[in-house]
């Protein structure tokens, strides 16, 4: 993840982590890359779910998904935890602030 944050990817790093499912999902991979059946097994949660979670993990650069082909030849897609470090308080907020993409204000 990049050093600076815009203010609109704070927002969607912070909506990303504030889900308990996508936060086990990052505990489990600080431990060890898996596959998405694996990871869906492992939650009891079912694979098209767990594919959203996934989408708005990755969608916020926190994980990283490739496919790969096992020795059989079934395609699998494998998703890795990327580095990322977050330090949240009010001078980061007051740097993004300005960047901050605000639609349909109402005032």
């Amino acid at each position: 993840m990049k050093d600076i944050l815009s203010g609109d990817q704070l927002l969607i790093t912070l909506e990303a982590l504030s889900n308990p499912f996508r936060l086990k999902i990052i505990a489990i991979l600080h431990q060890e890359r898996q596959y998405v059946s694996q990871l869906a097994r492992e939650l009891g949660i079912s694979r098209p779910l767990l594919y959203l979670h996934l989408q708005k993990l990755e969608n916020a650069q926190l994980i990283k998904g490739h496919h790969e082909i096992s020795k059989n030849g079934k395609a699998m897609k494998f998703y890795e935890l990327s580095s990322f470090s977050i330090t949240l308080d009010e001078h980061l907020i007051a740097n993004v602030a300005d960047s901050l993409t605000i639609k349909n204000r109402k005032e």
